[in-house]
């Protein structure tokens, strides 16, 4: 199974921003860069709800859990662990 960045990034890169060909790091910045907007964040919430089995509560879609890929992969890994 891939693992949560590659799982994450292949999600925005085809479906979201639609660049299939492209691939995102962990210091990728999506919300503050624009590559993301508000809408796909609410797309991308439900995605990692439905993924992974966690929940995300509305206050936690700021750029301070949303705006790199690491970040969000250390809040899902996080929650998995509990």
């Amino acid at each position: 199974m891939k693992d949560t960045l590659t799982t994450l990034s292949d999600y925005i890169c085809n479906v979201l921003i639609k660049q299939p060909g492209r691939s995102l790091s962990a210091a990728d910045v999506l919300l503050t860069s624009g590559l993301i907007d508000s809408f796909h964040l609410v797309d991308l919430a439900t995605f990692v709800e439905d993924t992974f089995g966690i929940l995300i509560a509305d206050y936690e879609l700021t750029p301070a859990t949303f705006d790199t890929l690491g970040q969000l992969v250390e809040l899902i890994e996080t929650r998995q662990a509990r």
